[in-house]
């Protein structure tokens, strides 16, 4: 006859009479789940509302439905006119100068706008005037700026030498994220001045913009249609587009992969608390292995016990991710403002269904695939195997949980690849982790094997605590896993910033130009030289020929691949999105190494050569004699790849992905850039003022202000990574007390009998003392080995920088988290202490 089996709702009514109200014996499961599932909503909840705010404001952002971009020249009279047809439009000009006050100097990100601008959303002043472009011969400046010229409104300073009068301080512009990162704060003025000021002058380095706001809001064209028809009509080399779709696309992208990245963090997190959710199981059920066994004398069958014990982790494991989930969404607005100026927009507080039922599904999932063994070991057990479980453990076969387990981890890691913003990456995160875990898991098993052989110490504390690491039901593999992994990403961390900071404090005074000056004129070098010559006495000096050009095709020379039929374009090969910096030279350039191919003679008259990054030709497949084609103000050039490089990026200096040969460009309309690096200790206060009034039409970089700007950033995301991480750590705190909490019948038995036998709290808590010390100075070794390798890994192999980190820093977090775990141990096994030996023996 076929097995009955009672109904769900039986089994229901079954599990809510013996299911606690407030899920006694269940709250580790509720614990980890509620960590998980709330970083994950957090995250979710706080990237979603980004991603909306930046989608939301588009039009705004981007100050039109669509924008066009060129370098070095504006859009010509026909594009115009084709443009115009779609509604308004504004054109406009962006590029860096210097704005001057007496012997007072800034450098400014210059945006020369005309009378239509702002097309979309108003210009706010300190004064809290909404203004849009200012007069001819009137700019707005940023306040920093003002300050650093000792200027108020009203005041009169110089751009390329043409007088302009202040007529506001900036308070907010609404481009700021469309425009991008910039040196120097932004100055807006009317679009005739960088004209007048010769800034615009052929060869000089500055970029047109020009927006168009659709005629009719109601019924607006595709934009993406838009830049379709206009390529198609002009050429797809011709300019950059950018819609309201994604009017910031960098800011999307760092916001998304941010956000993927500290999800992955999150999850990371999560699948330690399924270690938890495994041991919290499995105490739950044993607790209860006297009713499961009675039930089954009673008649009930496996299947029976599954949906009964099912429904009750399921409830508590519900009941764990919507409290995760409500926290998650209630700390968005606490995560927003510790990020600060990390994000680029204000984050609303907006719920995110799809976050949400992602963070749950994690959660869910995680629950399923740790909480299936100890569950298929009650179902599979028959009465009597579990009368005598605590004498003779019980172990499920692997049929019997594999299938659930196996649907629930690829369940995991489809929704994880479905969620990728770069699939590649997170392969490889998933791939490493579960290798971690792996091996986590087999130092686990081996340190309970290596105790277990070991020499009896003499001493009977020594010898009981070792025990306690292979006896029967020790969760020694759980906690190694579990603590393992979380120590492991603290040294991460530490080495990680250390090295980044070590990194930065080394390559920065040492090699970093302090200056970079653009649109040098030509005749101009000598007279440039001098002049930082006599003013930084030291100095050294950098000059090169710079021009701006667009990759068009590459490869053999009869069959070159145009890069405008590319449908997909890597990150790797970001060199042929839009327009790059050119350079030509004779000689090999400084940061450079010739890695493959030869270099040409210094006086070359052939066919025309270059040479370009190796990493550029290894990501899209070019080869030494391949053949590649630019664009240059209109004009093609085709030449031969003679010699791949690797560049010393790190240098912070002059360093260009395509170097041609002399012969190549030389007959171009271009300007020289220059670095200056002064000698310690030599600030050059009257260097800018020099240069302003010598070249007015160049412009000056100060690199002080960027790098500190990087510092910002490297820290907030640093916060950002720590907090992530956190929650690892307290997942694995989760599983050290429930590890405690789920081998407590066994070692209360094991108290109660050596208190019996006269053993005092204090020897217990020696014996408690020496398990767990063993055990974090294994896990310390293991943390420092396996942090440390990913840190050199994201450092050199990521990153390509020095390893250097301070080591005396990533000790004391160890330490830390260390004194942290033995703190918890410790106070996780106080109850045990207070057991009374006759109350005791009367329960077991």
């Amino acid at each position: 006859m076929p097995e009955r089996t009672i109904s769900w709702r039986t089994a229901w009514t079954l599990a809510r009479r013996d299911l606690s109200a407030r899920f006694k014996g269940l709250r580790l499961l509720l614990v980890c789940l509620f960590l998980g599932v709330g970083a994950l909503a957090a995250i979710g909840s706080l990237t979603g509302s980004i991603e909306h705010e930046l989608v939301a404001r588009g039009r705004q952002v981007l100050g039109g439905d669509l924008e066009l971009r060129t370098w070095q020249r504006t859009l010509s009279d026909a594009e115009m006119k084709a443009l115009a047809s779609y509604g308004t439009v504004s054109r406009g000009y962006r590029l860096q100068a210097i704005v001057r006050k007496g012997e007072l100097t800034a450098p400014i990100a210059l945006k020369s706008v005309d009378a239509n601008w702002p097309l979309y959303g108003r210009l706010t002043l300190k004064d809290g005037r909404k203004v849009g472009a200012p007069p001819e011969g009137t700019i707005w400046l940023a306040e920093g700026t003002a300050a650093r010229l000792e200027v108020k409104p009203g005041d009169t300073v110089t751009v390329a030498e043409v007088p302009q009068k202040v007529g506001g301080i900036i308070d907010s512009d609404p481009e700021t994220l469309s425009e991008g990162f910039s040196f120097g704060d932004t100055a807006i003025t009317a679009l005739s001045l960088p004209d007048r000021a010769g800034l615009t002058a052929t060869g000089a380095m500055y970029r047109g913009a020009v927006r168009v706001k659709f005629t009719d809001p109601t019924r607006d064209p595709d934009p993406d249609a838009v830049v379709d028809a206009m390529k198609r009509q002009f050429g797809d080399a011709t300019f950059d587009a950018r819609t309201r779709k994604a009017a910031s696309p960098s800011t999307q992208r760092f916001v998304s992969r941010m956000g993927q990245f500290l999800s992955l963090v999150g999850l990371a997190a999560l699948a330690i608390a399924g270690i938890g959710i495994g041991g919290g199981v499995s105490s739950y059920l044993e607790a209860r292995r006297t009713s499961i066994a009675t039930l089954k004398v009673l008649g009930a069958t496996s299947r029976d016990i599954a949906r009964v014990y099912l429904l009750q982790v399921g409830a508590a494991a519900l009941a764990g991710s919507l409290a995760g989930l409500l926290v998650g969404v209630a700390v968005t607005p606490l995560l927003a403002h510790a990020l600060g100026t990390l994000l680029p927009v204000e984050a609303g507080f907006m719920l995110s269904p799809f976050a949400l039922l992602t963070a749950a599904a994690y959660g869910l999932l995680v629950a399923l695939v740790f909480a299936a063994p100890p569950l298929a070991r009650a179902r599979s057990f028959p009465a009597m195997a579990l009368m005598r479980a605590r004498v003779s453990p019980l172990a499920a076969r692997r049929r019997a949980w594999a299938i659930p387990v196996g649907l629930g981890l690829a369940a995991i890691v489809a929704l994880a690849m479905l969620n990728a913003a770069q699939p590649l990456v997170t392969a490889g995160f998933l791939g490493g982790a579960a290798v971690m875990l792996g091996l986590l898991a087999l130092l686990g098993t081996g340190i309970r094997r290596l105790a277990a052989r070991l020499p009896r110490p003499r001493n009977p504390l020594l010898r009981a605590g070792l025990a306690n690491l292979h006896r029967p039901g020790a969760q020694t593999g759980a906690l190694v896993t579990a603590l393992g992994f979380g120590l492991s990403a603290f040294v991460l961390i530490a080495g990680v910033q250390t090295s980044l900071d070590a990194n930065i404090r080394k390559t920065v005074p040492d090699r970093a130009p302090d200056y970079f000056v653009l649109d040098i004129p030509q005749d101009g070098a000598q007279r440039f030289h001098d002049l930082v010559a006599r003013e930084i006495p030291g100095a050294t000096t950098h000059i090169v020929p710079n021009l701006r050009g667009r990759i068009l095709a590459f490869g053999p020379k009869d069959h070159m691949t145009r890069v405008g039929d590319l449908k997909d374009i890597s990150d790797d090969a970001w060199a042929l999105k839009g327009e790059r910096g050119l350079t030509y030279s004779a000689y090999i350039p400084e940061g450079s190494t010739v890695t493959s191919g030869q270099w040409w003679p210094p006086i070359w008259r052939g066919e025309p050569l270059v040479s370009l990054d190796e990493k550029l030709a290894q990501a899209v497949g070019i080869k030494v004699g391949d053949y590649m084609t630019v664009s240059l103000l209109g004009v093609e050039r085709t030449a031969k790849v003679a010699a791949l490089r690797r560049i010393d990026w790190d240098t912070m200096g002059l360093n260009f992905v395509l170097v041609f040969s002399p012969n190549t460009l030389a007959d171009a309309p271009h300007k020289l850039a220059a670095t200056i690096q002064a000698p310690p200790g030599h600030a050059g206060t009257k260097l800018l003022p020099r240069l302003a009034h010598m070249f007015p039409s160049s412009s000056v970089i100060e690199t002080g202000t960027v790098l500190s700007e990087a510092r910002d950033l490297l820290d907030q995301m640093s916060v950002a990574i720590l907090a992530a991480a956190s929650v690892a750590v307290l997942a694995g705190l989760a599983v050290l007390l429930g590890a405690i909490a789920a081998a407590r019948a066994s070692r209360t038995y094991d108290n109660v009998i050596l208190r019996v036998l006269g053993a005092s709290r204090g020897q217990l808590l020696t014996i408690q003392l020496v398990e767990y010390g063993v055990l974090s100075l294994v896990l310390a070794a293991v943390a420092l080995t396996l942090g440390s390798a990913m840190a050199w890994a994201v450092i050199v192999k990521l990153f390509e920088f020095d390893w250097l980190p301070d080591w005396p820093r990533v000790f004391a977090v160890l330490a830390a988290g260390l004194v942290l775990v033995l703190a918890f141990a410790l106070a996780g096994s106080l109850p045990l202490l207070r057991a009374k030996p006759a109350r005791a023996l009367r329960e077991l």
